[in-house]
């Protein structure tokens, strides 16, 4: 299916880079696992797009980031609050679309609409509820990421939500490093921290449409972490 919407001096719709959301692999409270899982398949059927897709994972300092329209959101808003979340962003040119197999919003999503309604701003929000964002190449976080898990295990081994069915995820030298990921701390792990405005900045431009991205089925059920 392809997308209506083209940016000046774009010629060629967005590729889509999934079917449905409902044929991705979802497992609820593994959002890390669920982005990876989604860079692997644009690294299988899309190997080309995976070099214009980039993994944002969202928290701060203290773990505690508001995000709206969630499908695990209870109100009328579907705001949630989240230790942290990751998402991915697909950018071939000056259009961006985001897939968030968690949020309320279709999937794909364009970027603005997406950053408007599930962001909005920092400026009406406590300095502590500011969220961060540390954006790393598709490419780099399929070579790299890793996890054993141990977070959602309980201290008598009893897990706090039932983990993914296939293996852990792990490269040859390293078991676990989801931390490296959720800490917004500038200056360390892969990729770089952005501020809401930065990663605005990075992905929207304002002469280009936004509308009739790649529209997909939404999955009927999801928990992020």
């Amino acid at each position: 299916m392809a997308a209506e919407s083209r940016g000046a001096g774009n010629t060629k719709p967005l590729v889509p880079l999934f079917t449905k959301a409902s044929d991705c692999v979802h497992t609820s409270c593994y959002c890390e696992e669920n982005v990876w899982k989604l860079c692997q398949d644009v690294a299988t059927r899309h190997g080309p797009e995976l070099q214009h897709c980039y993994v944002a994972f969202i928290s701060n300092p203290g773990r505690s980031v508001p995000l709206w329209r969630q499908k695990a959101g209870k109100d009328e808003d579907q705001l949630v609050l989240w230790d942290y979340h990751a998402i991915l962003i697909y950018a071939p040119d000056d259009r961006a679309v985001v897939y968030d197999l968690d949020s309320a919003l279709p999937f794909p999503t364009h970027f603005w609409k997406y950053a408007t309604e599930t962001f909005r701003s920092d400026e009406a929000l406590r300095s502590e509820y500011h969220r961060r964002f540390r954006l790393v190449p598709a490419a780099t976080y399929l070579q790299h990421f890793a996890s054993n898990r141990h977070h959602m295990k309980r201290e008598d081994g009893t897990w706090i939500k039932t983990p993914p069915e296939y293996p852990p995820i792990s490269t040859p030298t390293c078991k676990d490093n989801l931390d490296t990921f959720i800490n917004m701390e500038p200056g360390t792990g892969l990729g770089s921290i952005l501020s809401l405005k930065q990663l605005v900045n990075r992905f929207y431009r304002p002469s280009v449409p936004t509308t009739s991205p790649p529209q997909q089925q939404q999955q009927t059920h999801t928990t992020p972490t």
